[in-house]
């Protein structure tokens, strides 16, 4: 395992991080019906192997975004028997949930019980943008993170972003933050804060952890053929994956890459990578292999959607992510089965355009056009 300085903290960070919002379910697909069992392994077998930085939210593994979920408490479970002391552990402060000071202490109380620890190394303000970051200042953001560093609830402050640039500097300008986390990977370059926010907080200082390398898994699973003749060209053969990842790791100012592994396969497959993969590395013509790569998806893919599933649960009970990804994918792979397998109850033609989605989508997606979008081409 490959470990880099996490900015002005000067902690270092193995180079992949066990994101735990994607875990392995139990049969039947409910979310917050986690596979304990099995994602224990996952995450015991990534500790010994020497990954060292945790994360995970408030609502993951819920019913939506507003509730608490299931992945803290079982985090908590799985770092029991000394594996709490070998990891950094991260989490979120629920912004969108925050109207008062107040509630900035209650839910990290109740954080800091559901994840069974007395501190939290790395506290994240989650998620957020213009609007949310406007009621934070507002509520007094800053007193409390002040706070919580100097009582010892929690070692290191920063937040996550999902917003446009000018918004980006903005909030690394306004407080004296030891990190940041951002989505990056080689299809999003420009997007939200993007390389721009990238170098700009590396120079400010932030450690940067960087979310969604994989694209929601499109850049690891299912490439079109053009894609995957460009990369059998490379004298080096690694896994769709692997290329995403060593793109992602090969920025200096990168120091922590989030991975939602759900396999043992992924584990290991992205312990090896990052058993190898230092900066700088790519060579000229493993660099333009992926810039063919991207040109290729980037005239299929048609809604930039990365399941998340900040945007559910649909009042009507439409599968927003799963409506978008059979979009993409019969876009880019000609394939129209996978609308077929949504319910009758979860497609698009559902959707009364109430408009709730979009006001938690992170991509900043206009949900409502898209929607009658792939209802015109499924329907």
């Amino acid at each position: 395992m490959l470990y880099r300085k996490f900015g002005k903290t000067n902690e270092m960070v193995s180079i992949l991080g066990f994101g735990c919002m994607r875990l392995p379910l139990l049969p039947g697909g409910d979310a917050t019906k986690i596979d304990e069992e099995q994602s224990i392994k996952l995450i015991h077998y990534a500790i010994d192997e020497g990954v060292n930085y945790i994360d995970t939210a408030y609502p993951y593994h819920g019913t939506g975004m507003n509730k608490a979920g299931q992945s803290e408490p079982f985090v908590a479970k799985a770092l029991k028997n000394g594996y709490r002391q070998k990891v950094k552990l991260a989490t979120k402060l629920p912004s969108w949930l925050i109207k008062t000071r107040e509630d900035m202490d209650r839910y990290l109380n109740e954080q800091l019980e559901r994840l069974e620890t007395d501190h939290i190394d790395f506290y994240l303000v989650h998620s957020l943008n213009a609007s949310v970051w406007s009621t934070l200042k507002s509520a007094g953001i800053s007193e409390f993170l002040d706070q919580a560093m100097k009582d010892g609830r929690i070692k290191h402050a920063g937040f996550s972003f999902h917003d446009k640039y000018d918004s980006f500097k903005e909030i690394v300008d306004y407080y004296d933050w030891s990190f940041c986390q951002i989505q990056y990977n080689y299809l999003d370059e420009n997007f939200q804060a993007g390389t721009e926010g990238l170098n700009y907080a590396a120079q400010k200082g932030l450690g940067v952890t960087i979310m969604e390398p994989l694209r929601g898994g499109k850049l690891a699973t299912h490439l079109p053929e053009a894609a995957q003749a460009v990369l059998k060209q490379a004298e080096i053969k690694r896994t769709p994956a692997d290329w995403a990842l060593s793109w992602v790791w090969n920025h200096p100012e990168v120091s922590v890459v989030l991975s939602g592994m759900n396999t043992m396969d992924q584990v290991k497959e992205n312990l090896k990578t990052a058993s190898e993969m230092k900066a700088d590395s790519l060579t000229a013509k493993e660099s333009d292999i992926i810039d063919q790569v991207k040109a290729i998806f980037k005239e299929r893919i048609k809604v930039n959607c990365t399941a998340c599933g900040y945007c559910m649960p649909c009042p009507k009970g439409v599968n927003i992510p799963g409506c978008f990804s059979a979009f993409n994918n019969y876009h880019m792979f000609d394939d129209k089965e996978g609308y077929t397998r949504l319910s009758p109850e979860q497609r698009a033609l559902n959707c009364v355009e109430c408009g709730k989605c979009e006001t938690h989508c992170p991509q900043a997606i206009s949900i409502r056009k898209e929607l009658k979008n792939v209802s015109a081409a499924f329907e």
